[in-house]
């Protein structure tokens, strides 16, 4: 079952890097639950995977680029998900600029995302059985307040800050 507009955000366990401003270091894993994750209003978009090329060129770094932006109109935080591991999302995050502005989530396990009922299953294309369909939300205080799923178009920076 996909969440909808008006649902909790489900409970589950997700990876940040501690360290995600230290340029020449590994990440260091730190779990948070999804609960503590979704405090304030949030802007969280998710990828089907790090470095490859919508997510890459277009999805993550136009929420770098409006940062600014979605503070003016008062997001606490913007997190980028995917169900690569902390190290690659955190090697990503630091080579795309992301810095503090767009902090990096690993669902590795895809815990989060089988729990929002947005997965996908791209073993056809040899990524494995448990990615993140491309999608944005926003939430308050762990209500989601609006959903997009699909592509740049409607999950990029520009179409979520319509919508705010």
């Amino acid at each position: 079952m996909v969440v909808k507009v008006g649902d909790t955000i489900p409970n589950a366990t997700v990876i940040l890097s501690s360290n995600a401003t230290e340029k020449n270091a590994c990440a260091i894993p730190k779990k948070v639950s999804t609960a503590d994750l979704f405090k304030g209003k949030v802007v969280l978009f998710a990828v089907p995977g790090c470095f490859t090329p919508t997510c890459h060129v277009s999805h993550l770094p136009s929420f770098v680029t409006h940062y600014e932006e979605f503070k003016k109109k008062g997001v606490d935080s913007v997190y980028c998900l995917s169900t690569n591991d902390i190290f690659v999302m955190d090697a990503w995050g630091k080579s795309s600029g992301a810095d503090d502005k767009v902090k990096m989530v690993a669902d590795g396990n895809g815990e989060f995302v089988n729990a929002l009922g947005l997965n996908l299953d791209l073993t056809p294309q040899m990524m494995g059985a448990t990615r993140a369909k491309r999608f944005a939300l926003i939430a308050q205080d762990g209500v989601i307040q609006h959903l997009a799923v699909g592509d740049v178009d409607v999950s990029g920076a520009e179409a979520i800050l319509a919508k705010l």
